[in-house]
């Protein structure tokens, strides 16, 4: 019989102790995160495609009130394609964002029984997040071509914006997740900032309508570079992106992560006692 690994845990066992034990415990985080993802269309009746249909219904909305009715400009890019486009990183982030929110509540009686890196449950519901993003690429591919629209070689660079808009959702999950255990009045702030997020972020018009005077008060809003650099990957030099905004947005995603990982890892001792 094999000997059994005796692991003592002391408060104060440091910063390097803990990311030891995040790589130890990675198989519990490949688990949480595969559960998550079953039981989201778990006695669903469509199951996964209402991975298509959120991104789809937001899509043909936003055409019609921005395209058909405001008729804002589109840059001689079919306006479908480029609400979509911008739907790829938003729906990401939004799912993320609201899901590693609540990982710990929705996980309370796991926390008060055993001892892990609490970081593990909301990273897990990030990576889960990533399954409706993969979904979401393949149905923009196929209106692309529906439409004959073929990406150039900066489609290559979309894994950039990507750990952009992971680190965005992951740092404000992380701030809003340590909040929630405490104050349970974030589960319902949290749909809003979502949703009010949705309106001030480029997603249904191009930033090319804001005005110059607004745009440092704009690029405050990290997602706008992100979304900004997803399209001009995606469809070209007709969204260019606007590198200065751009930078910002990257300092701005880089602060919230990491503000966002140390209130949670200052938070992180009390989860148990008040969860």
């Amino acid at each position: 019989m094999s000997e059994q690994q005796e692991i003592i845990i002391k408060p104060g066992m440091g910063a390097l102790h803990y990311w030891r034990d995040l790589w130890r415990y990675r198989e519990l985080f490949l688990f949480l995160a595969w559960r998550d993802i079953l039981v989201r269309y778990k006695q669903t009746a469509i199951g996964i495609a209402w991975s298509v249909i959120r991104p789809l219904a937001t899509m043909l909305v936003f055409t019609v009130v921005f395209g058909k009715l405001a008729k804002l400009p589109s840059n001689g890019v079919p306006y479908p394609v480029m609400v979509y486009a911008a739907m790829l990183p938003w729906q990401f982030f939004a799912n993320s964002l609201a899901e590693s929110a609540n990982s710990l509540v929705d996980n309370a009686n796991l926390l008060t029984k055993v001892y892990f890196p609490r970081l593990i449950v909301p990273a897990g519901a990030v990576v889960v997040s990533l399954v409706d993003f993969a979904i979401s690429c393949a149905i923009l591919a196929g209106i692309m071509a529906w439409y004959r629209f073929v990406p150039d070689v900066k489609v290559l660079l979309i894994p950039l914006f990507l750990l952009m808009a992971s680190l965005a959702s992951f740092g404000s999950g992380l701030w809003l997740a340590a909040l929630n255990v405490k104050y349970r009045d974030f589960r319902y702030v949290v749909p809003f900032l979502v949703q009010f997020g949705l309106y001030i972020s480029p997603v249904g018009f191009s930033s090319s309508i804001v005005p110059e005077r607004w745009r440092f008060l704009y690029f405050l809003n990290p997602m706008v570079g992100v979304i900004d650099g997803f399209r001009w990957a995606i469809l070209g030099d007709r969204f260019p992106v606007h590198w200065p905004g751009f930078l910002l947005s990257g300092v701005l995603v880089v602060l919230i992560f990491m503000g966002g990982l140390f209130y949670f890892r200052r938070m992180e001792r009390s989860f148990a006692d008040v969860v």
